[in-house]
């Protein structure tokens, strides 16, 4: 956080508010050793984080208390209904929508604020998104919303309340697209806004609001919320003094008796096929090892059942925009009453590798039906390709202008040679500048380590950070704290 000349009169400096590495953001390690929001709104599948960060300087510099918010799975809605449509085709394969999705992650802030322009009750934490997804108003921008009103539905109040309130609460509806008719498929309402985070103060721990944002999914409370904002969407903005000085660009939900309503016909009770499916992961997603897992099938009911199910993967890109399938097959499962069996599946890397994006998100979907009913039945996952973490040793006690070495181990997770690979480590007040070190050709699965010479020149705690690249791979990251002293 580079805001040395800033400071808040009668205050704390601002500097002393921030920590070395990410200043504020929602932050933890992860399975690739680097903190989870960093690893990802580093890479080049998502600007919204440098934005981000540079609004948080921005206002910290004028004295606004401000923090870096991390949605993951969030809603981008785009016809202003609360809803995200997600529509198949009968091979279980998603088709690309240029409309709705949900996004694995999206960041923005929250700015303390008084807002005297809306009802008592709702100052403290705004939102306030410096990569807007939606123009509002004619303009591409986003907020000030409360956070309290898009906890209690209250998506009528300004600013862009009710796209901030389907970020992190919207439902999903899943459609069936085929011979021209869409027939509805599923209705999640807790998959969107999942573990809404910030960092916690002077650590780099994760702390958890996703309670702040909203009731717990599945409670009474939730579903209240929800219906509330629905229904406040459907009537308008009311003709109050908190009312937007122009209508929200975004359009109403349809109404029920329009042809794209939500609701279908009533399924006779013979029609429902009572049999659940679900994805089990057999191993940790490595990247670079074949994907392993089964599909559970549950009859529920008292009767046989002959499934087929149509199985598809394909790769995602960060904003939920699919890949073209490059895995597919079909099972048919023969089950007893109340009979659970497991059919098995495997993706090899040699199959999936050359089709996955840089944001190493696969989707994998099933669609099961049954001769005698018209039900289809659909589950899906997502699931993130891993890199073993790299390994950061300090060796010895670090000391302000006393030699320290470090040593980095790291490794090519791959089956197969990589080329153009390269090392970086960096820290501040312990390097002067970037180390880079160029290994060239990486054999497969090799492991190596070297050791880096440092003196360091800043005392306090300091973070040291190290990244990996190849013409395979980008962005395998570790990271080690460490505190310098000032003396023996």
């Amino acid at each position: 956080m580079m805001t040395m000349g800033c400071s808040m009169e009668n205050g704390v400096r601002i500097t002393q508010m921030a920590s070395t590495l990410q200043s504020g953001l929602a932050v933890w390690p992860s399975d690739s050793g680097m903190p989870k929001a960093a690893s990802q709104c580093a890479t080049d599948s998502a600007g919204s984080l440098q934005p981000s960060c540079a609004q948080v300087r921005m206002m910290r510099c004028l004295g606004i208390p401000t923090r870096v918010i991390t949605n993951f799975d969030s809603g981008h809605d785009t016809d202003g209904n609360l809803i995200i449509d997600a529509y198949y085709d009968n091979t279980g394969r998603i088709l690309k929508n240029k409309k709705d999705a949900v996004w694995n992650f999206h960041v923005w802030n929250e700015c303390w604020m008084v807002r005297k322009d809306l009802p008592p009750g709702y100052r403290g934490w705004q939102v306030l998104d410096a990569t807007p997804q939606e123009m509002s108003n004619g303009l591409y921008c986003c907020g000030p919303a409360s956070v309290r009103a898009i906890k209690e539905g209250e998506v009528d109040l300004n600013y862009d309340t009710a796209f901030v309130f389907s970020m992190v609460n919207a439902d999903c509806v899943s459609w069936l697209v085929h011979g021209g008719k869409e027939q509805r498929l599923h209705w999640d309402t807790n998959s969107v806004g999942n573990f809404i985070s910030t960092k916690s103060i002077q650590s780099d721990d994760r702390d958890d609001i996703t309670e702040n944002y909203k009731y717990e999914e599945g409670s009474p409370q939730e579903r209240q919320v929800f219906l509330k904002a629905l229904q406040k969407l459907k009537i308008g903005r009311s003709q109050s003094p908190y009312q937007a000085d122009s209508p929200s660009s975004r359009p109403m939900p349809p109404s029920q008796d329009s042809p794209q309503s939500l609701h279908t016909p009533s399924l006779r009770p013979s029609d429902v096929i009572q049999v659940s499916l679900k994805f089990q992961l057999l191993d940790p997603p490595i990247m670079g090892q074949d994907i392993r897992f089964v599909l559970l099938v549950l009859n529920m009911s008292l009767q046989f059942k002959n499934l087929k199910v149509n199985l598809s993967a394909q790769s995602l890109l960060h904003d939920g925009s699919p890949l073209p399938p490059f895995w597919q097959d079909t099972a048919f499962i023969t089950l007893s009453p109340e009979e659970a069996k497991t059919h098995p599946c495997q993706i090899p890397y040699s199959q999936y590798s050359q089709y996955l994006s840089t944001d190493k998100l696969i989707h994998i979907s099933a669609l099961g039906e049954e001769k005698s009913s018209p039900e289809k039945i659909l589950v899906d996952k997502i699931i993130t390709l891993t890199y073993p973490s790299i390994m950061i040793n300090v060796l010895g006690a670090a000391v302000v202008n006393q030699p320290l070495s470090i040593q980095v181990i790291f490794s090519n997770p791959l089956l197969e040679q990589v080329e153009d690979c390269v090392l970086t480590v960096e820290g501040s007040g312990l390097f002067k500048k970037q180390q880079r070190v160029m290994i060239g050709v990486f054999k497969p699965q090799h492991r190596a380590s070297i050791t880096l010479k440092t003196v360091p020149f800043k005392s306090g705690q300091r973070q040291i950070q190290a990244n990996l690249r190849s013409n395979k791979f980008k962005d395998i990251k570790g990271y080690r704290n460490i505190y310098v002293d000032l003396t023996l």
